[in-house]
């Protein structure tokens, strides 16, 4: 998939005027992009459109207005865009009670070794942005990679051939199928 060019952010007067229709579609874009495993691990699948979205709300919020400052932006947001056969995806550990999250999020220490994505028989283990790490502690913010190679990007896109989210960690378990409009979405990224 194409990375995000600094020419395709709009500038500030410029976004304002389309982001209330912006806004919508984005927002329908990603419902299907939005995938839980339990309650508490929500994955949002993220592509070139959620990406320039991103940057186009960053630079909104943060009056950004010179281009050194936007082609930063776009550089680090790039980060989230899939490479070719490849699904990447922002993992947020959700815990809404303000006093538990230190200890819930200790809890899953090592879950950057426990989440899996099931292409029919074959298992592609998610490889974890590596700057979000310690050895002790994590983040309640995930940037990850499913890479799957041209084979299983083809079985992904294949609906007969069964896909599911999977989560292995000691301390948290569970899966999900990816299926109906969330793996149309998804296999339309790995067609490029």
């Amino acid at each position: 998939m194409r990375k995000v060019d600094a020419s395709e952010i709009l500038d500030l007067t410029s976004y304002e005027k389309i982001r209330a229709e912006f806004l919508e579609q984005t927002i329908a874009l990603k419902r299907p992009r939005r995938i839980s495993v339990g309650d508490a691990l929500c994955f949002l699948f993220e592509n070139r459109d959620t990406v320039i979205f991103q940057i186009q709300e960053m630079t909104r919020v943060e009056r950004t207005v010179s281009d050194g400052a936007i082609a930063a932006e776009v550089a680090v947001y790039n980060d989230l865009v899939p490479g070719d056969d490849e699904l990447s995806a922002t993992l947020m550990i959700q815990i809404p009670d303000q006093a538990q999250i230190r200890r819930q999020l200790d809890r899953l220490v090592g879950i950057d070794e426990h989440v899996f994505l099931d292409v029919g028989e074959a298992t592609v283990q998610a490889t974890f942005d590596e700057k979000q790490f310690e050895a002790d502690r994590i983040s309640a913010v995930q940037y990850i990679r499913f890479p799957l190679g041209p084979e299983l990007a083809a079985k992904f896109r294949d609906a007969s051939v069964p896909v599911e989210l999977r989560v292995d960690h000691p301390n948290y378990a569970g899966k999900t199928p990816i299926d109906g409009e969330a793996r149309a979405s998804l296999s339309a990224d790995l067609s490029g």
